[in-house]
């Protein structure tokens, strides 16, 4: 099993969310849990460096992201740095 933590902007941002891009993120982040941070099964999975990675979790206007990063692959930890608007990601 993997750790989890957002980070706490990530984590005020959610919250401003709409109900369904909290629902996407609530169940990439189980699936992250269970499986890693590679989540080529997603729409949009692209990594973007060696440890962190992104997705699109609702496109349209505006289309939503997650952005997360691998802090430790010893102890398995990922932190989720961004969600929110696809114009605001750290890419």
């Amino acid at each position: 099993m993997w750790t989890i933590q957002f980070t706490k902007t990530a984590a005020k941002a959610y919250e401003k969310l709409p109900l369904i891009v909290r629902r996407r993120i609530l169940l990439l982040v189980e699936e992250m849990k269970k499986y890693g941070p590679v989540r080529g099964n997603w729409k949009n999975y692209r990594k973007l460096s060696n440890s962190r990675h992104h997705c699109h979790l609702k496109t349209g206007q505006p289309t939503y992201v997650a952005v997360w990063e691998v802090v430790d692959n010893k102890i398995k930890f990922i932190e989720v740095c961004y969600v929110g608007t696809h114009e605001k990601a750290p890419y």
